[in-house]
């Protein structure tokens, strides 16, 4: 999956009116926002085509650009300016209500792309990466965009189609490109030009999507009397933001930053709110250094037999089944969620120790299809257990921190284990620090597990107990016992 939407299909919805019918004045409207819905989902659709994605590491290394320099000295500028960006497009994207936000989306891309095509020094594939850092921390703007479009009873519909616009563009595009490369002979340079003018495209996408007047924050819709309305979090303290005297600040981020410090009390948002910090920052080491490891294990100078594409392509597809099936796996979170993070943790650290120590290269694309589904499996089973008892805007600030949190643990890696300035090391030896990494946290996850089951088993055991205490007391005042035992 290229790097996700903030996901927040699964917020609380607001109770729908009871059944009233709508005034004709209203009816227009309601038309319209489906006009919007279907534009953004083709303009996010369309904004996913981009086929040369998947051979940028391929055209690095074919560029004269050395394996040292593209993964100490290229690669590592990603994590660095994702984490520099994503606050402030953050805050921006609500703050400007989303459009300019998407503009500046794909003015990056067209910029990576021309950088791409145009550049030859390390430098500029440092700034490529750094554009590159900006298009992944302003997919916060597409992913939140639809909440200002349709009303709250509608979220979780609509972003389910905004996401699976968004897979099945990746998809596409993943295959797209790799039917150019394996069955047109096409040259990696070329599929960059392709890139290009399909990012200019989405530009112009951008530029007749409509800029809505509301969003989460800073533009909250108005109520009868002009005032904005109260946020949920307005709502909870028994007041309203009022438009008075106080700040923002007072009235929304700092407030609800104070709420969240209640918020992480509960067992099962801590739990998964950690689970997105660690397991994301992982997650996201190995898929930028995955390209560096295929072309380690299977170095070739034949384009039609990289598969990159293919790869891509398969792992999205089982990422979107695994997402769905996920939603009907029925359970008792509450007892079994550390064990289940535990196995499917430890699975992955397996996985990454095949990827690393195998010679066979559609042995280590299996591997990464497989580690890139476990983790999408588990994805909407943690967007569920944190986001069902919260606001829409609880709930996009509580992924907002999860996503910090874990971009600034996969900036510190990256320093220490990949920059040139740090350990600086090879690819090979990166992935066992991976395998390291996530079997560690498969133990503290296991280890966990069987302390929820011990404190399970005590709580259960009195209550136990007691019933047969009251069974056995039964029996004996019973009659018909005492005639059997005659």
């Amino acid at each position: 999956m290229a790097p996700g939407i903030m996901p927040l299909s699964c917020c609380r919805a607001m109770p729908k009116n009871g059944g009233a019918k709508k005034p004709v004045s209203e009816m227009v409207p309601e038309q319209r926002w489906k006009l919007q819905v279907f534009y953004l989902c083709f303009y996010g659709f369309m904004t996913q085509i981009r086929p040369g994605e998947s051979f940028i590491t391929p055209y690095l290394l074919e560029a004269n650009f050395t394996k040292a320099e593209v993964t100490n000295m290229i690669t590592p500028v990603l994590s660095y300016s994702y984490m520099a960006v994503l606050v402030p497009i953050f805050l921006l994207t609500d703050y400007l209500r989303y459009k300019p936000v998407l503009v500046l989306q794909s003015l990056s891309h067209i910029s990576i792309w021309l950088l791409l095509v145009l550049g030859t020094s390390v430098l500029a594939m440092q700034l490529m990466e750094f554009f590159y850092g900006i298009t992944m921390a302003a997919r916060i703007a597409y992913s939140s965009y639809i909440f200002s479009l349709v009303a709250p009873s509608r979220y979780q519909r609509m972003a389910s189609y905004s996401r699976s616009a968004v897979l099945l563009g990746v998809f596409t595009s993943s295959v797209l490109g790799q039917l150019c490369v394996t069955l047109g002979g096409v040259s990696f340079r070329t599929l960059n030009y392709v890139s290009l003018g399909f990012v200019s495209f989405g530009l112009i996408l951008t530029l007749f999507l409509e800029r809505p007047r509301r969003s989460l924050f800073f533009n909250r819709p108005g109520g009868p009397d002009g005032a904005a309305v109260p946020t949920e979090l307005d709502r909870m303290a028994g007041g309203d933001s009022g438009g008075g005297t106080r700040g923002w600040r007072d009235m929304v981020l700092c407030r609800m930053l104070r709420e969240l410090g209640v918020l992480a009390r509960q067992p099962q948002l801590r739990l998964w709110s950690l689970w997105w910090v660690f397991n994301s920052a992982g997650y996201y080491l190995m898929l930028y250094y995955a390209h560096i490891l295929w072309n380690e294990i299977s170095p070739t100078t034949d384009n039609r037999h990289v598969y990159n594409g293919g790869v891509d392509a398969a792992s999205t597809l089982l990422g979107a089944v695994a997402s769905f099936a996920a939603g009907y796996v029925k359970i008792r979170w509450m007892l079994w969620s550390e064990l289940v993070i535990g196995l499917v943790t430890a699975f992955q650290a397996g996985l990454l120790l095949l990827m690393n120590s195998t010679t066979n290269i559609w042995l280590c694309y299996a591997a990464y299809i497989l580690f890139r589904g476990s983790h999408q499996f588990l994805v909407p089973i943690a967007i569920f257990q944190i986001a069902t008892s919260l606001s829409k805007e609880l709930c996009a600030l509580v992924f907002g921190v999860n996503t910090f949190f874990a971009t600034v643990l996969k900036t510190i890696i990256t320093v220490i284990v990949a920059d040139k300035r740090g350990l600086g090391l090879s690819v090979h030896p990166q992935f066992y620090v991976y395998f390291s990494y996530f079997t560690l946290l498969a133990v503290v996850y296991l280890l966990a597990a069987i302390g929820v089951g011990v404190q399970h088993s005590h709580c259960r055991q009195p209550v136990e107990l007691a019933l047969a205490k009251e069974e056995t007391a039964v029996q004996e005042k019973s009659p018909e016992v005492g005639t059997t035992r005659a």
